[in-house]
């Protein structure tokens, strides 16, 4: 069972917290999913360690520094944040503990071998740092990190407010949609898509696919996709090609090509995939379906886009940074019901998997 922040007692929630959270974003809407949760805990502990990540940087790597985000913390909360720059752990504790400021800011956690492991030895070092630990981190709670899943063994463990709005609306959305359920996909990958199109094959009414993980199911139907980019030679194109038998799946009819790659839906497919989300009442959506980084390449997914936006009968569910992004450009956010803040972890919850940072939470104490 899930202990959640919002529901614990405040005597539980003295001393300093260990706060996960995914600053892994140049943008700032994770840090602002978040505001909620830190003021909260602010309002019953003394003081808030916060942890996470930036990039890959397989070691040290001072171009992938968090101490710029300490500065955007300070901004949303109006007082000062303490960064602490180095891992030599007995300093860090002692300087949070003496300490006059309330939230500090731990460096980019991937600088240490142990975080990609999971390594127990740095989850209970990590743990010594405060008296209890939040994870508010929904977009990476898809990862086996130390500090995502290790921690919670070494200390009494909460899901953050964020995590538990994710968590409530993905569940309710697979538990019981409204129907016609609609599935946008796109990206990069037919193959990360395929666990949503497996678990969701009968309650889905369609499955509009557009992307690069539609190039690669129009090259296993035998269309000539020339040089678009398409999943690896290695990808399970076994399990791809029985999807391609699904009755409810629907891939591009037409596109856009530049120098003989498929970049965009075309007109016909536009029209097709709008028709279907007009009568939805339930649309999750998932990936761009063209190449939105060159603007002449982005129209068939802002049409998709005003589609979904203008059906408010449905509820409309969409993440992944990049269509969120997408999304936030053309000023169509606010027209959605709901918005992660996860890529693969949203893909992986949909699909009915379980996230090793939430079923780490759900050990007993």
């Amino acid at each position: 069972m899930i202990a959640y922040l919002g529901r614990t007692s405040p005597d539980r929630l003295k001393g300093t917290c260990l706060l996960r959270l995914d600053l892994n974003t140049a943008d700032e809407w994770r840090l602002r999913a978040s505001l909620p949760t830190i003021r909260f805990i602010l309002r019953h502990a003394g003081k808030v360690v916060v942890l996470s990540h930036l990039g890959r940087p397989g070691g040290r790597h001072n171009g992938l520094t968090l101490r710029g985000k300490r500065k955007d913390i300070q901004r949303f909360l109006g007082e000062r944040v303490a960064f602490i720059g180095h891992f030599r752990f007995p300093e860090m504790n002692e300087r949070i503990r003496k300490g006059r400021e309330r939230i500090f800011l731990l460096e980019n956690l991937r600088f240490l071998p142990g975080e990609d492991k999971n390594d127990p030895k740095l989850a209970r070092r990590l743990a010594k740092l405060g008296d209890y630990y939040v994870n508010d981190a929904f977009a990476v709670s898809h990862r086996r990190a130390a500090s995502l899943a290790a921690i919670t063994g070494f200390l009494p463990s909460y899901a953050g407010l964020e995590l538990e709005r994710e968590m409530k609306a993905l569940s309710d959305l697979l538990r019981k949609p409204s129907l016609p359920l609609v599935v946008v996909l796109g990206g990069a990958k037919a193959h990360d898509k395929l666990g949503v199109l497996r678990f969701l094959r009968d309650k889905a009414d369609a499955f509009l696919l557009g992307g690069a993980a539609a190039n690669t199911l129009l090259y296993l139907k035998g269309t000539d996709v020339g040089r678009s980019l398409t999943d690896e030679v290695d990808s399970d194109f076994a399990g791809l090609r029985r999807v391609l038998k699904y009755p409810n799946l629907l891939l591009p009819s037409d596109w856009k090509k530049e120098k003989n790659a498929i970049l965009d839906i075309g007109p016909r497919t536009i029209r097709a995939y709008s028709e279907k989300i007009r009568s939805a009442r339930t649309v999750i959506w998932s990936g761009p379906l063209g190449f939105v980084e060159k603007k002449e390449f982005s129209k068939g997914t802002l049409a998709i886009a005003r589609a979904i936006a203008r059906n408010k009968r449905a509820f409309r569910a969409v993440g992944g940074g990049e269509t969120v992004m997408f999304l936030k450009k053309h000023e169509l956010d606010k027209k959605f019901s709901f918005i992660s803040t996860g890529g693969g972890a949203f893909l992986e919850f949909l699909a009915g998997e379980k996230l090793p940072g939430i079923e780490a939470l759900r050990k007993k104490r």
